[in-house]
């Protein structure tokens, strides 16, 4: 074991991703930006965390929502300028919070400068920059889907070939196998790295390669059967199947051979730079290498799959993922993003909501290893079902709705409800800061790139919470706070107690250099439990309990926790 205070910076902290589209309307033109972030550094600071993962600056023509770059080394007009990324910088470091950038590599924008000369002729220099193949028996290669519908392929008769794209056509993937591409990308790291940025989250990452024998996938479903499957058997059926008949379809086009060397060639760089991070969008533990040489962190993305956090469903996470780690690999654990339903949505059961919440953020702050929260979390912003497809602004919930309404035939209200229900609009919604119009967020009378959730008038908003002491968001802050002066809970072993308990998760975080073991029970259901720790003759210094307990001491031999308790004491 290691003390805390020995611990890497990323090891340590506790990450805050931010959707500049929607986290701060600067200028108030209804769009989040460089500036307005700026002006909420202090918020940040307050909040506790120490990190900052911003999602896609860079200009795009916003096909996929930012994840279209068009240019590697710029910064969007709508965000601001490069200066305003440095202020934005300076003042984060000024403040102790890191920033890591996400960094696309799969794919450019076909908007790209790059791709534009690649498509213009087959002799250009750039034209090998892409993944092009030939046309077969008059046709696309072989059968392969994009995972965002449609064909992996899109012919360019300029140049009498097909390119590939795994996501939209507008998304052309780049050909990693040329050596001149690893170059570009690797210099358009360097160009933030020199800045001063700690790091990056690398996006799709496994999807990098694919099969170069083009060999067509043997699935019996194309992607709309899944989706029609899944829209009849809605309610009827679990989602596993869907992921298995997904990873068969799309077998030839993900985590391939050879993405190793691209990963370490990563490593490679940010070493050049001392104490940087990258950290995969991925569950696949193989990409840390050994811990030491390919990426610093992977998702635990499972603990999430599931609609209830149950402890049977978290022990079971953790007993697989921390036993798949490599020694000198580290643990990092998140339950929502730009992607997925926000927590407070996802996990709710209409009866218990907010107190799921705040056991989901325990959650994050006392598991072995790095957690990630998405901003917004910590005022209980909740999924904003969007209730005319005019107001998408998410493509891949755009086509949805024409996939089920076209093709399928379904009626327009019912399609509409379910791709309010699967755009990931609805987890983008502009950050509510005030009880005024549009959440504060932008000046009254301003239209907002989408709309701002109504409950903002019903407390779901930072100014009103930031004044009271029982209010969610100052839950964040003393949680975060504990969790920075608590060294088990950041650099501790993790060791289950009472693991046949239903109801109730409770395990101890063991940090013998730095002297410390906290014990920490999380009852997510709405009846008490007793606990049997195996700590007779100890007690317990209470740090935290979200329950009315009398004293500051327990006995850890009979630990009666109440429903839904967030409990953390400290053995002594």
């Amino acid at each position: 074991m290691t003390k805390a205070s020995d611990l890497k910076w990323w090891q340590r902290a506790v990450f805050y991703q931010i959707y500049p589209r929607s986290f701060a309307d600067g200028n108030g033109d209804g769009i989040g930006d460089l500036p307005g972030i700026i002006a909420q550094l202090d918020y940040l600071r307050d909040l506790g965390i120490d990190a900052v993962w911003l999602s896609p600056h860079y200009p795009s023509p916003l096909i996929d929502c930012g994840y279209d770059v068009a240019d590697y080394t710029a910064v969007a007009p709508e965000y601001g300028t490069l200066d305003d990324f440095k202020r934005l910088l300076d003042g984060a470091h000024a403040r102790g919070i890191r920033l890591i950038l996400d960094f696309v590599l799969n794919h450019t924008s076909d908007r790209h400068p790059w791709f534009q000369a690649a498509r213009s002729r087959r002799d250009d220099p750039r034209h090998d920059w892409y993944v092009w193949h030939d046309p077969v028996d008059g046709g696309p290669p072989n059968n392969w889907e994009s995972s965002f519908g449609g064909s992996a392929w899109e012919w360019v008769p300029e140049v009498g070939q097909y390119y590939y794209h795994f996501f939209f056509k507008e998304q052309p993937d780049l050909n990693w196998r040329n050596p001149a591409v690893v170059t570009a990308m690797h210099d358009a790291m360097r160009f933030w790295l020199d800045l001063g940025v700690d790091g990056f989250r690398l996006d799709a990452i496994g999807t990098i390669f694919e099969d170069p024998a083009l060999p067509d996938h043997t699935s019996p479903y194309s992607l709309p059967d899944l989706m029609r499957r899944s829209l009849e058997s809605k309610g009827t059926e679990p989602s596993v199947w869907f992921m298995q008949d997904w990873n068969r379809l799309f077998a030839y086009q993900v985590d391939q051979p050879g993405l190793h060397d691209i990963t370490r060639g990563l490593r490679r760089v940010v070493d050049e730079y001392g104490d940087r991070v990258l950290v995969g969008e991925t569950e696949e533990i193989s990409y840390c290498g050994d811990g030491t040489d390919e990426l610093h962190m992977v998702f635990n993305f499972p603990l999430m799959q599931t609609d209830h956090l149950t402890p049977e469903w978290i022990r079971a996470n953790q007993a697989q993922r921390l036993a798949a780690l490599p020694p000198d690999a580290w643990p990092c654990n998140t339950l929502g993003n730009h992607d997925v339903g926000r927590v407070w949505s996802h996990f709710a059961d209409g009866r218990h909501d907010a107190e799921l919440a705040r056991l989901s953020l325990a959650l994050m702050l006392t598991l072995r290893g790095t957690p990630f929260l998405y901003n917004g979390e910590e005022i209980g912003m909740t999924d904003l079902l969007l209730g005319d497809v005019s107001l998408f602004r998410d493509m891949l919930g755009m086509q949805f709705y024409r996939l089920g309404t076209e093709e399928f035939g379904m009626p327009p209200d019912l399609m509409l409800s379910l791709a309010a229900r699967e755009t990931r609009d609805r987890v983008r919604t502009p950050i509510q800061w005030a009880s005024a119009p549009n959440g504060g967020f932008s000046p009254a009378g301003v239209s907002t790139w989408l709309p701002v959730n109504p409950d903002y008038a019903r407390g779901v908003n930072a100014a009103e919470q930031a004044r009271d002491p029982a209010s969610l968001l100052q839950y964040y802050r003393d949680l975060l706070a504990l969790r920075r002066g608590t060294p088990a809970l950041i650099a501790g072993d993790y060791t289950p107690v009472d693991p046949d308990t239903a109801g109730c998760f409770a395990f101890l975080r063991h940090a013998p250099d730095d002297g410390q073991t906290c014990l920490v029970a999380l009852n997510f259901s709405d009846r008490a439990h007793v606990l049997g720790s195996g700590l007779e003759g100890r007690t317990l210094r209470r740090l935290f309990s979200s329950a009315a307990r009398a004293g500051t001491r327990d006995d850890p031999a009979a630990l009666a926790v109440a429903p839904f308790e967030v409990y953390i004491g400290e053995v002594a």
